[in-house]
């Protein structure tokens, strides 16, 4: 493989590098990667992979753009509201760079489909912001031999690292459970949606993120292995620090493929109050994402009868009783004001699932 004339003027300046040159760039285009969570980290990860060339990119998220994403998630605007992130991003970068291939992948990352997910991609980015997520895809790659790059925020700090990359005697790096070996139980960390964060911050560390990526697969520079950097924009420090390989944390990481999906991953955020509210034209939107669940929880016969959308009845007593176990995907929930929704939402959210109410109920949009 050449760079064509074209490739040659869109990375001219990536090529001008000594360092870097032709043989950097056409590793670049003929590389593979797959980024998970398409928020504030994924959207600046993904903008500057695709305009530095990498070949093919996927990536997986399962939710859609809502309001409050918009101001660190720099992929979408409001004309996107209520769309896939997955789809929206993609739309995007093929504008951005049309000469690589982009694929989106609305679903949520889980034990059941990430062997297949990851499985044909070169190198895996973690940009999610859930524990059971980072455990889930720490696991998988180890199992499956794949680097990780991960990277967090919390509030005015970040973290990035590169996990798992295989040494010249065959030997792999340190990976996550080499930090953290177990997830903290539920109420030992803040609510990920309620601790904030600076729009910037995600900015910075998805850059950084893709940094280390570019250098992996290029091979310049010194990659981020077996250490862990630790960003403050408050004060602009920057701590490093070495991680060693642990082998006592091997018996955390399933043994094999089939002891993976059996292994359950629950999200240690999960409050209370985990779930979302919507409007309409975001519950209809989210009807459309695959392993989707829509639950009316108004009582049976209860009028209006909605004909307008597919979906279940479980009245709110009946629920309360005995709460479905919904094994993957989103779960969407109404009633007729969105009151009794919202309690239902509550007993819903168990760490697997999204879960979105619709604010003000059917009454509120002349839903028939």
């Amino acid at each position: 493989m050449e760079l064509n004339s074209n490739d040659k003027e869109r990375y001219s300046r990536q090529i001008a590098l000594k360092q870097f040159g032709e043989t950097a760039q056409l590793k670049l285009l003929q590389s593979n990667v797959l980024v998970i969570g398409a928020g504030g980290l994924g959207c600046p990860i993904l903008q500057y992979l695709a305009a530095a060339g990498v070949g093919h990119i996927g990536v997986v998220d399962d939710d859609i753009v809502t309001l409050s994403n918009l101001h660190r998630q720099v992929l979408f605007s409001t004309n996107t509201i209520g769309i896939s992130k997955a789809t929206a991003a993609v739309k995007v970068l093929k504008r951005l760079n049309p000469a690589i291939s982009i694929q989106a992948f609305p679903v949520r990352l889980n034990n059941g489909n990430a062997f297949e997910l990851i499985k044909d991609f070169g190198i895996v980015i973690d940009a999610t912001d859930n524990f059971a997520s980072r455990y889930l895809i720490n696991d998988a790659c180890v199992l499956l031999g794949k680097p990780l790059i991960y990277g967090c925020i919390y509030q005015f700090e970040g973290q990035v690292a590169v996990f798992n990359v295989q040494d010249e005697n065959k030997q792999l790096s340190a990976n996550y459970r080499d930090i953290f070996p177990s997830q903290p139980e539920k109420g030992e960390v803040p609510n990920c949606n309620e601790a904030g964060v600076i729009g910037v911050l995600p900015g910075m560390i998805g850059m950084m993120m893709a940094n280390e990526c570019i250098k992996l697969i290029t091979g310049i520079g010194n990659i981020l292995i077996n250490k862990l950097v630790i960003y403050s924009m408050l004060t602009n420090n920057t701590f490093e620090m070495e991680i060693t390989p642990n082998p006592d944390t091997k018996h955390l990481i399933p043994t094999d493929e089939k002891a993976f999906k059996a292994t359950q991953y629950p999200d240690s955020c999960q409050t209370e109050n985990a779930f979302e509210d919507v409007g309409i034209k975001e519950f209809l939107q989210l009807m459309e994402v695959e392993d989707t669940v829509v639950i009316d929880v108004r009582e049976i016969g209860e009028k209006p009868i909605i004909t307008s959308f597919p979906h279940i009845n479980i009245p709110m007593s009946e629920l309360k009783k005995q709460v479905p176990t919904i094994t993957q995907g989103n779960i969407l929930v109404f009633c007729h004001a969105g009151i009794r929704s919202e309690d239902a939402a509550n007993l819903l959210s168990n760490g697997i699932n999204r879960v979105y109410n619709l604010k003000g109920g059917i009454i509120r949009y002349n839903i028939q």
